[in-house]
């Protein structure tokens, strides 16, 4: 029987590219260990983002590859995720445990900026991730309809200082809208506005969370100002559709989060095309290829396109979005896709250099 080497096991792996970064197993300095012996091996990789949707996928490509080596009688691929902190919290005591502020933004309102922040916040969770989200529209709260959480629930206070999130789907959830009814019109300044967002975000004991997604208003405001000079955001993802006033409207966000140091983790098109549920047609209702666009002239990564969607929108105002809802569905794998686009981008504003992986062989 042929003697299995560290050597050939490398090859084979160097064969295997690590789903969303583009890189071999190897290049991608995902490779912690390789242990042969005799003809069993067994190969540990370790991320820097949450892969649970996809693990068993990556495992059979990956055994399939080192199978195909003579002597190997079995293959085990253990794959983890190290999910790092990028920017810490300053002088939050409650957010100590948050490791990475994500802000979903756009420059105006009517994109789908919502529905795709709870979404992303889905999927994240979905691939085995910690997340919260927080609704920082003040004025307009959605996120408590779009999770399906009862009128009338009411967030419990934690140690008589802080609030505890709501638990909605596996997310960890805050908004004005547990606050207040929905009856209730906030009819505040920008700075009161600003003030509330401060307090939602420093009062809310959030637990150990590796994402916290927050649901930006629409604009370029006092909110948005608030929240860049309280906390330390890792990045920003840039909600807009291919319309040309929505995508004018996405640079200013753009510029906005650049001038305050926030790295933009990259751009969703939104309503990117619709398709006829009758008939199958094909049409780009608000135009074609503006995403793309705006992401090259700013030099950043279109996360993916999503579609103009009935469905999407019937989900959301059940309660149920449609990561939960149709978690196989086409929309749903594409969010699951874009948000670990995403995990990738964050995790690369802080990436360390290479390492060498551990090779233990025993061929006694």
């Amino acid at each position: 029987m042929s003697e299995v080497t560290q050597v050939q096991v490398e090859e084979a792996l160097q064969q295997y590219v690590v789903p969303h970064l583009n890189k071999n197993v190897l290049v991608a300095d995902a490779l912690k260990s390789i242990s042969i012996d005799g003809g069993m091996v067994t190969i540990v990789i370790e991320l820097g983002f949450a892969v649970a949707s996809i693990k068993a996928a990556m495992q059979k490509a990956i055994v399939g590859l080192v199978s195909q080596i003579p002597g190997v009688e079995n293959v085990s691929v253990e794959i983890s995720w190290a999910i790092a902190s990028i920017k810490g919290q300053r002088d939050m005591r409650n957010m100590d445990s948050v490791k990475n502020i994500i802000a979903v933004a756009s420059g105006k309102g009517g994109v789908g900026k919502s529905t795709t922040s709870v979404n992303l916040a889905l999927a994240l969770a979905k691939d085995g991730a910690k997340v919260g989200l927080l609704d920082a529209d003040i004025y307009g709260p959605s996120q408590q309809m779009m999770l399906g959480v009862d009128a009338s629930a009411r967030p419990e206070s934690e140690n008589q200082q802080y609030l505890s999130p709501i638990e909605a789907h596996g997310l960890k959830t805050m908004s004005m809208g547990y606050l207040v009814t929905d009856k209730t019109p906030m009819v505040w300044r920008g700075p009161m506005a600003g003030g509330a967002l401060n307090q939602l975000l420093a009062q809310t004991w959030w637990g150990e969370l590796d994402y916290l997604i927050i649901d930006m208003p629409p604009g370029t405001g006092d909110i948005q100002l608030t929240l860049s000079q309280k906390a330390a955001v890792a990045g920003a993802v840039i909600v807009t559709t291919p319309q040309d006033i929505a995508l004018m409207d996405a640079q200013k966000g753009i510029e906005m989060f650049t001038k305050v140091e926030v790295p933009v983790l990259g751009v969703v098109e939104n309503m990117a095309i619709h398709i006829c549920s009758a008939c199958g047609h094909k049409e780009h209702v608000f135009g074609d290829g503006g995403g793309s666009r705006i992401a090259e002239e700013y030099k950043v990564p279109l996360l993916g396109s999503l579609p103009l969607s009935l469905k999407i929108r019937q989900q959301v105002d059940a309660g149920a979005p449609t990561v939960v809802a149709e978690p196989e569905s086409d929309e749903a794998l594409l969010y699951g896709e874009i948000a670990r686009d995403m995990a990738v981008q964050l995790a690369g504003q802080g990436s360390a250099g290479p390492a060498f992986p551990n090779i233990v062989i025993n061929n006694d």
